[in-house]
């Protein structure tokens, strides 16, 4: 593959000196990857602990589209250890491929859209988080920081029309469970319309970021 096409329709957010540093050096990306499996692992026992609806009562089969948290940060950990067998190289070498694609895309919109969703949820009744120290400003601050970590993705990662198009569709399922269904991440309002439509948007504008910031394979001319 000519990797000299890898930055093709890139566009950067975090800057490229930035992600080669995290992205090339074991020490720093093994730290990463750690940041995200123990972020798992501290969402999952939360919706443990969520009564309402309990996670026993949630098909397994949902878990993944219930608990959006630990889904993103395990789709991060997973997009990142692609890039342990590239340890010692830059990162125009890392592996890209059709799968890598779609596990990119998916854990770019994951992450860019649960941070954007937290942010809204929680500002919309910011009364009944306010100064809570950790039910605000510590949720508030953990989720938004999935926002610039989704975006050390495109410096190695790429996108294909259809793995933007299933991001979409999964995304915009994710919100058909979470308000026809009750499925949506534990809140301390019951959420209204505007809680909804801003659902949506998040949706449509993390695939709309995702086009916008991944360059695309090299066998598929970028749009």
């Amino acid at each position: 593959m000519d990797r000299s096409l890898a930055g093709e329709g890139r566009r950067d957010v975090i800057p490229r000196r930035w992600a080669r540093y995290y992205l090339e050096n074991a020490p720093s990306l093994v730290w990463l990857i750690f940041a995200n499996v123990a972020g798992i692992f501290v969402g999952f026992f939360f919706y443990l602990s969520v009564e309402s609806p309990a996670l026993a009562d949630v098909d397994t089969l949902l878990w993944p589209l219930y608990m959006d948290s630990p889904v993103a940060t395990l789709l991060m950990a997973l997009a990142l250890a692609t890039l342990l067998p590239n340890l010692g190289r830059r990162l125009d070498s890392a592996p890209s491929n059709l799968v890598l694609a779609y596990l990119h895309t998916i854990t770019f919109v994951w992450l860019v859209e649960t941070g954007m969703w937290t942010a809204l949820a929680l500002n919309l009744h910011v009364g009944l988080y306010f100064p809570d120290l950790w039910r605000y400003f510590g949720v508030l601050v953990t989720h938004v920081l999935f926002i610039p970590e989704a975006y050390l993705l495109p410096h190695f990662g790429h996108t294909t029309r259809g793995a933007l198009g299933l991001a979409l569709a999964l995304a915009l399922f994710n919100d058909v469970l979470d308000y026809g269904f009750g499925l949506h991440p534990p809140l301390r309002y019951d959420p209204g319309p505007v809680l909804v439509a801003g659902s949506v948007a998040t949706s449509v504008l993390a695939v709309g970021l995702a086009a916008h910031a991944f360059g695309r394979l090299p066998a598929e001319p970028a749009e």
